[in-house]
């Protein structure tokens, strides 16, 4: 299998960083230091390259280094699925106050669309210390975190479930008017209708191939997981029409005019779904099982959904694990090491403890992280 690979990041004006630039050579990176110095900031300039808000679901201006203009930038020279490309992303300096400045970026110093063009060259996918009580907490972060998946399998997936976002926001905007004029709500409702179907569809799609590689894997630190999606929507789509459930869904959404205007929210769709998750060797829902537990069972679900991509790609995405290692014991530990060696993708790994990458931090990159700087160690 392929790994897609960065082999060079460089940062301006970006964090805490107002100039930083690493070569890397191999498929694992380290980075390693304090707490506070700047590892995560380093991992979240590697996950804006592919659409979204980065792995911290940060605002444009608050990626930006506080002593700068407001601009920064990302750039990465990548061997990914179309060979050596250069992507680069970031805002501009605002020219006034009132300015709204929007995300720029360009493969190959040409201006594309969207960052969804990044995704012909490589995927990223990661996980981080907040997703850590993904399973205890409420449903729209297990739906975020489904549909951070699915983008990873369809780079359009999130200008879709934005556009559902403010179908709906339109819809509700309308219903709170007195007399409410019905032409608008049936055209509002129609193009509703249409984007729900799509986006519950590419959900029920990859949980359904993620479901297939969750059975297949054999790990016992790492055990697999059952998933499921609880939306009704989702359950349809395999098995109907997606002009009948449009139709269903136009019938739901008139139908509860009265009902959605009193709650000031559209009280049924895909915009509820959530990621039922069952920790099978116990029979038990995840959010009952013990920390340790859900942490092998997410670690377990990242890596599936990593060898997914690798599947129906052709190569490996790029994997960012923030602070995984420090909360493992050496037996997961190694058995982690064992697994990323398996994908075979690129690995960039934080942590403060130096100890807890020995195992291999003879054929990693590692790099010494301090405020504002990053050096390679050694």
């Amino acid at each position: 299998m392929t790994a897609a690979a960065i082999r060079r990041l460089t940062l301006t004006n970006f964090r805490s960083y107002h100039a930083a630039s690493l070569t890397i050579a191999g498929n694992l990176v380290v980075l390693n230091g304090p707490n506070g110095t700047g590892k995560t900031n380093l991992i979240e300039a590697v996950s804006f390259l592919v659409p979204g808000r980065g792995l911290r679901r940060t605002t444009l201006d608050e990626a930006a280094f506080s002593e700068g203009t407001g601009a920064w930038a990302v750039s990465a020279e990548v061997e990914g699925m179309l060979g050596l490309a250069t992507l680069g992303t970031g805002i501009e300096a605002a020219s006034n106050e009132e300015t709204t400045r929007s995300r720029l970026c360009r493969v190959d110093r040409e201006p594309v669309s969207s960052a969804a063009a990044f995704a012909d060259h490589l995927r990223v996918i990661w996980l981080t210390p907040a997703m850590d009580q993904l399973f205890m907490g409420p449903g729209a972060e297990r739906r975020r975190f489904l549909d951070r998946l699915v983008l990873a399998v369809d780079a359009e997936h999130s200008s879709r479930v934005n556009a559902l976002e403010r179908a709906l926001r339109s819809r509700n905007r309308l219903l709170e008017e007195t007399r409410p004029d019905t032409h608008w709500l049936d055209a509002i409702e129609h193009e509703t209708a249409e984007l729900a179907v799509a986006v519950a569809a590419m959900r029920a799609e990859t949980v359904k191939r993620l479901q297939g590689a969750l059975a297949s894997r054999q790990d016992d630190a790492f055990p697999s997981a059952e998933i499921a999606l609880d939306g009704w929507m989702e359950r349809l789509v395999g098995d109907h029409p997606a002009v009948e459930i449009e139709d269903r869904y136009r019938t739901v959404l008139r139908d509860n005019r009265a009902r959605d205007a009193a709650a000031g929210r559209t009280l049924d769709g895909p915009h509820l779904t959530d990621l039922q998750v069952v920790f099978p060797l116990k029979n038990i829902a995840a959010a009952d099982a013990s920390t340790g537990e859900q942490k092998a069972l997410l670690i377990g679900l990242v890596l599936a959904h990593a060898g997914l991509i690798a599947e129906m790609t052709g190569f490996a995405p790029v994997l960012l694990l923030d602070e995984v290692v420090a909360h493992l014991d050496p037996a997961r530990r190694a058995a982690l090491y064992d697994a990323l060696e398996r994908l075979g993708a690129q690995v960039w790994m934080t942590g403060a403890d130096p100890a807890a990458f020995a195992e291999i931090t003879s054929r990693a990159d590692v790099f010494s992280v301090s405020p504002g700087s990053v050096t390679r160690a050694g």
